[in-house]
């Protein structure tokens, strides 16, 4: 007899495993199920020389209270959240060989250089422009529309790249950007929307949302491993290749699976949670529609290299910021660096400093290919012109990490996927899509579509 489970979850990143979180907490009966060796998918912390480093997402930003739930949840797993510090609220973009503080106030909204004065002039005029039609206005007509187009090139564009390692003119407001979108839809203005949002009356929990950036102490590992406990690894099933999903006929699930001495196992389950990527669906749910399934599947995917290097000594230098962001418009190699060791404790040593470089994305995809020699070189070259370290100073740590399909973009064809996976799921009821082909591509987004997951079930 085939064994049963109430729910199987497949795949074990960090949706996948606060999903089983979640039901385990409600008693429900669940297994997950993992291709690779380890679980956390592509949040992966390593630690070496004094150094704490992330190969995946750095941070996520507390954007809803499940993200505060989620860590109280935890803590006794050994999980503590960590806030970056104050100093690191502050956000630099490049322009002219320099980095320029992102204002964060009117005063310097107008003092800074990064926006042209005919663009600075115009903003007193965003809250009586009219709202756009175009459903698939794309974040880049958007921004022109209602800001500038020094507004894009110095500060939309940049963070972009910085999230999606997008092209703003391909990326959907509505789809890629939602909050943006509704500040104008809602309210008829991004000003008037930032100040009705301000002014709305909210509740305890709705205070959980502070808008901090997030880690966890130690490293994003310390959660995937917390969770991982929570879920129990007698419940995780690693090296579990060539899934299949097929509906029996008593309205049930089968799922089998390929163990790694090349065993076919096979279980049985009345629910069904997918959270691994558009690409790996086809193969794990053959049943479906090939339509319906193309329309999900082509979701493209953006490629990045991230590159952590450490210093030991800065003689002193201090990038006191949470990173510095290059906007395409200046023709650099790098996408953006981030000071992980300006926002956390513990993650270099005293005298030292973390960077993690970003390269490729969207716009050059042929970056994932160059040999570790010639991206080695590109980042040395930058770290050295950019960071305004010391003349000569050499990584004492470099370490290169190149994720093919890292960032899903929510394109024009994001309408017609998020259609083809509402149209599934009630056509064939007991199976969820999830992970990040739908509901955001952020960590504070993960969180919360798992729960909510969890919860319906």
């Amino acid at each position: 007899m085939q064994p049963f489970h109430d729910t199987i979850v497949i795949g074990a990143g960090l949706t996948g495993l606060t999903t089983a979180h979640t039901l385990r907490k409600r008693g429900v009966d669940c297994i997950v199920l993992e291709q690779e060796k380890r679980v956390g998918g592509q949040i992966h912390t390593f630690q070496d020389g004094g150094f704490v480093f992330e190969s995946g997402p750095n941070t996520g930003v507390i954007s809803y209270p499940e993200v505060a739930e989620l860590f109280d949840e935890l803590q006794p797993y050994g999980c503590q959240i960590e806030t970056a510090h104050e100093a690191s609220k502050q956000r630099w973009v490049w322009k002219k060989g320099r980095f320029h503080a992102l204002p964060c106030g009117p005063k310097s909204a107008f003092s800074t250089s990064l926006f042209t004065w005919t663009d600075k002039l115009r903003i007193l005029g965003e809250p009586f422009r009219k709202p756009g039609t175009d459903p698939d206005e794309s974040v880049a007509e958007l921004v022109i529309r209602r800001l500038g187009r020094s507004y894009l090139d110095y500060a939309v564009d940049p963070f972009i790249s910085g999230v999606y390692a997008g092209d703003p003119f391909k990326l959907v407001t509505r789809h890629a950007l939602p909050k943006l979108y509704n500040l104008e839809h809602d309210h008829g203005s991004f000003i008037r929307g930032a100040i009705a949002k301000y002014k709305a009356p909210k509740t305890d929990r709705d205070r959980r949302a502070t808008k901090q950036v997030f880690s966890a102490k130690g490293g994003l590992g310390r959660l995937i491993e917390a969770l991982e406990r929570s879920v129990g690894s007698d419940r995780i099933v690693l090296e579990a290749t060539h899934v299949t999903v097929q509906p029996t006929a008593d309205g049930r699930w089968e799922v089998s699976y390929r163990t790694p001495d090349n065993a076919t196992l096979t279980m049985q389950c009345n629910h069904v949670v997918t959270t691994v990527g558009a690409y790996a669906l086809p193969s794990l749910l053959p049943f479906v529609d090939k339509r319906q399934m193309e329309a999900i599947a082509s979701l493209h995917y953006a490629p990045i290299v991230q590159v952590s290097v450490g210093v030991n000594h800065t003689g002193g230098v201090r990038q006191r910021a949470f990173g510095g962001l290059i906007p395409s418009c200046e023709r650099q190699q790098v996408l953006g660096i981030l000071f992980p060791s300006s926002c956390f404790d513990g993650r270099s040593p005293q005298d030292g400093a973390l960077y993690s470089f970003f390269l490729g994305g969207m716009r050059r995809p042929e970056m994932l290919s160059m040999s570790d020699d010639a991206l080695l070189a590109c980042v040395s070259e930058v770290m050295n012109r950019m960071l305004s370290l010391p003349e000569g100073t050499q990584p004492d740590l470099i370490r290169i990490f190149r994720h093919p399909r890292a960032i899903p973009q929510y394109e024009r064809t994001s309408t017609e996927r998020f259609a083809a996976i509402a149209a599934i799921e009630q056509q064939y009821p007991g199976l969820t899509l999830g992970g990040n082909i739908c509901g955001g591509i952020g960590m504070a987004d993960r969180i919360r579509q798992a729960v909510d997951m969890g919860n319906k079930i």
